[in-house]
């Protein structure tokens, strides 16, 4: 890695993120993180179990719906409870049913760390591979979490390697392409008026879409104007969601140096490791990635290999906080920054709890609009200033008076 390059990802570090490694020591960590150090580091226990001394054995999970949301409820055998909220993919409900929640009944969630994988080989569930098994995971991970997060009386953070940090910066994000360059900035602006948000992230390009832009031009006059118009202040993130082969992704990287861009996320297909670290290896823009991804090992190969800069295991995705933090915990051996990608309205929470443990998050996490539907549910409430965000310091997840909180709720299937 060129030192310029390192010299653009230092600069990069902001508030929310620890500072980064200095050019020599990210060197080093880049001489160091083999597959095999890497691999060591994500074998390292995440949960702390120090606070249960008696077994949670798991009596029940069940699918919940409660207005227009959908809820996973976990008790165990002594009536701790715990909750989550899915990203909605309600139509996974007969994998969740009959291929996962028939794994965890009965079992010991102390030893959640070690079901994540046997639930992987129950029933050749290694065979589904992607979002439709490890959403559903996730979605009683999280209950879990929560459950034993109840009992012990601390936050997730506590619970996922101690909490560093109480306050997340974010971004705000447009996930629209069918706007014009001006009515974007527009729109862009609108958020961050609603939100207080310092920073934002744009969509370029078409979304797989083999280098066609979503209309003629527009990422090529949105780039500059976004910096134009929203000014020195507000920090820019672009996301291309797969668009561009690596000519093209490094000429509109380019782009993205030009106006100082915090990253450039997922320029190529997401399953072409090759062609995104021929990217990250031609721009000092940090490239990021990994939304998409399922799998440990190509974790491992990319920061192994450097194919990305920043990586971005998705919360639900990805199956989990556990899962998720063992990414971490290797990119932190590579001297690499994960700031995690979140799918589905109630994804910030989990987010931040992923965020108050995690030493080096990046710059800004992402915010969802959808917060305002959620706030009351905390106690104390969830707040915002100074386009940060607070980590609920309740138990578990957070949410207070869970008996309350499940009134109306009815069992989906």
């Amino acid at each position: 890695m060129s030192v310029n390059r390192r010299r653009f990802l230092a600069m990069s570090a902001g508030a929310g993120a620890l500072p980064l490694l200095s050019a020599a020591d990210a060197r080093a960590a880049d001489e160091d993180a083999t597959m095999e150090t890497l691999e060591r580091a994500a074998a390292e226990p995440v949960l702390d179990t120090a606070a249960f001394t008696s077994p949670v054995v798991i009596e029940s999970i069940r699918l919940l719906k409660r207005d227009g949301d959908f809820l996973v409820h976990v008790r165990s055998k002594d009536g701790a409870q715990g909750i989550s909220v899915t990203n909605g993919r309600a139509y996974l409900h007969p994998i969740l049913e009959h291929l996962v929640v028939p794994y965890f009944i009965g079992k010991d969630a102390r030893e959640l760390e070690r079901h994540l994988f046997e639930v992987y080989r129950f029933h050749d569930n290694y065979k589904l591979q992607g979002l439709a098994l490890w959403c559903p995971v996730a979605w009683v991970e999280f209950a879990v979490l929560d459950m034993l997060g109840r009992i012990a009386g601390k936050p997730l953070g506590q619970l996922l390697g101690g909490v560093v940090r109480r306050e997340v910066p974010f971004y705000v994000a447009s996930g629209r392409r069918d706007t014009s360059p001006e009515q974007e900035v527009e729109y862009l602006r609108q958020l961050v008026d609603q939100t207080g948000a310092r920073a934002v992230k744009f969509r370029v390009g078409g979304r797989m879409s083999r280098n066609a832009d979503a209309s003629p031009g527009r990422t090529e006059t949105l780039i500059p104007l976004a910096r134009k118009s929203l000014g020195d202040d507000i920090a820019l993130h672009a996301d291309a969601n797969s668009s561009y082969d690596p000519p093209k992704a490094i000429e509109v990287g380019r782009m993205l140096e030009e106006v100082r861009a915090v990253y450039f996320e997922e320029p190529c297909p997401f399953d072409h490791l090759g062609d995104t670290k021929k990217v990250a290896d031609a721009l000092e823009i940090p490239v990021a990635g990994g939304e998409q991804e399922f799998s440990e090992y190509r974790f491992c190969w990319t920061i192994a290999h450097r194919g990305v800069d920043i990586v971005q295991p998705d919360l639900h995705y990805y199956g989990g906080l556990i899962r998720s933090r063992r990414v971490a915990k290797m990119a932190a051996a590579a001297g690499m920054p994960t700031t995690v990608h979140i799918s589905g309205g109630f994804g910030f929470v989990y987010m931040l709890h992923f965020a108050s443990c995690t030493p080096d998050i990046g710059r800004y996490q992402e915010y969802k609009l959808e917060i305002e539907k959620y706030r009351d549910w905390f106690d104390p409430l969830l707040e915002s200033k100074g386009g940060s965000l607070g980590v609920p310091g309740g138990p578990g997840v957070g949410i207070a008076k869970i008996e309350e909180f499940l009134e109306g709720a009815r069992a989906v299937g």
